[in-house]
């Protein structure tokens, strides 16, 4: 004889959302599972970062290349990217989100934070999770800064910005989610591999750097700033403004790194100085381009600072001045990494160099 089942509507709900949890849990372990897998698998191709001179042994003598390093890291990092979105319902955010996270770029905050990790003793597996957080967060503000009521940006890496392809809704959404994504993709990527009060560490600093005390604040400064006459505005203000809109996460991608690689209080604050120096360096450098570089070779319009109006070095000190600033930050950046091993500080030597001499 039949039985008939009576379920209660919070029993059904219940079922449902077992189903669910089960089916993001699933979703969540098996990226995590690829994630370190392909940080395992490209680390292993990583060996040759040191090209050796003709006739010369592999020592502190032999040439970096950094340009394959960073190639290398780079597909490292979009390859762990690509996993941690993927094509879900509903899918026009889930696209938006690929639209922007997977678009290129230089990858330099995620290679930051995997050379700090190396840095001190870990490796690239381990800071993965974090340099993708960072990268994430990173696109996140690009998103939002593009928008109408922000820059007003028509092209960002090469392309229309999220909003031109997506509208500004879904752009605002797009955003959204990845600055949500980046917190629960660090914890749960590197759950296992990172002690719980490291990640905790880690988390507040990611958090303070991107807060009413980090980039937001510094992106609010910069919104009121413009149209201000040069004339009454000090070096300071300027400085207050990049410190926090760029260099802030940056700053966060090394210390991360350093905590994931289990570094010393005191690698985390020459870690610290280093990235603020190359954070100011960044955009003194930025500054600089946008007058003197086309849109063709930016890959974003030229001259928006200085149509929008906007404080920048050149409008303050001059070409020339900001050029002696950029050298100066570059030899401050590269002399927080003395004591450290030379061959394991030679990418953030490179990178310093390689910031300051960009085209783009």
């Amino acid at each position: 004889m039949a039985t008939t089942v009576h379920l209660s509507s919070s029993s059904l709900f219940s079922q449902s959302r077992g189903r669910r949890d089960n089916s993001i849990s699933s979703v969540k372990s098996l990226r995590k599972r690829t994630v370190l897998s392909l940080s395992s698998a490209l680390t292993s191709q990583d060996a040759g970062h040191m090209i050796q001179p003709e006739g010369k042994s592999n020592d502190n003598n032999s040439a970096f290349d950094f340009k394959l390093y960073m190639i290398r890291k780079a597909e490292s990092v979009n390859a762990a990217l690509d996993v941690s979105v993927p094509l879900l319902k509903p899918l026009t955010i889930q696209e938006a989100v690929r639209y922007s996270l997977l678009a290129g770029g230089k990858r330099v905050r995620p290679l930051l934070c995997i050379a700090a990790c190396e840095l001190v003793g870990g490796d690239e597996a381990t800071a993965m999770s974090a340099a993708c957080a960072v990268e994430m967060i990173h696109t996140s503000s690009l998103i939002h800064d593009d928008l109408p009521c922000m820059d007003n940006a028509d092209l960002r890496r090469g392309k229309p910005t999220n909003h031109k392809v997506y509208g500004e809704d879904m752009a605002v959404l797009a955003g959204d989610a990845l600055l949500a994504l980046a917190f629960e993709h660090m914890t749960v990527v590197s759950s296992g591999l990172v002690a719980p009060e490291k990640m905790i560490r880690a988390v507040v600093e990611l958090a303070r750097a991107i807060g009413t005390t980090g980039l937001v604040a510094g992106q609010m400064i910069d919104l009121a700033s413009e149209r201000l006459n040069p004339d009454k505005v000090g070096l300071e203000h300027l400085e207050f403004i990049h410190l926090h809109k760029t260099a802030a996460l940056l700053e966060a991608a090394a210390v991360l790194g350093v905590i994931m690689g289990g570094g010393t209080e005191e690698e985390i604050e020459k870690l610290r100085k280093y990235a603020r120096c190359i954070g100011l360096l960044f955009q003194v450098v930025d500054d600089i381009l946008d007058v003197t570089k086309s849109t063709e070779e930016l890959g974003k319009t030229a001259g928006k600072d200085v149509m929008a109006g906007k404080l920048t070095y050149p409008r303050l000190i001059g070409l020339e001045g900001s050029r002696e600033v950029a050298e100066k930050l570059r030899r401050e950046a590269e002399e927080q990494l003395l004591g450290f091993d030379p061959s394991k500080a030679a990418p953030l030597v490179a990178l310093a160099s390689y910031i300051a001499c960009r085209h783009n």
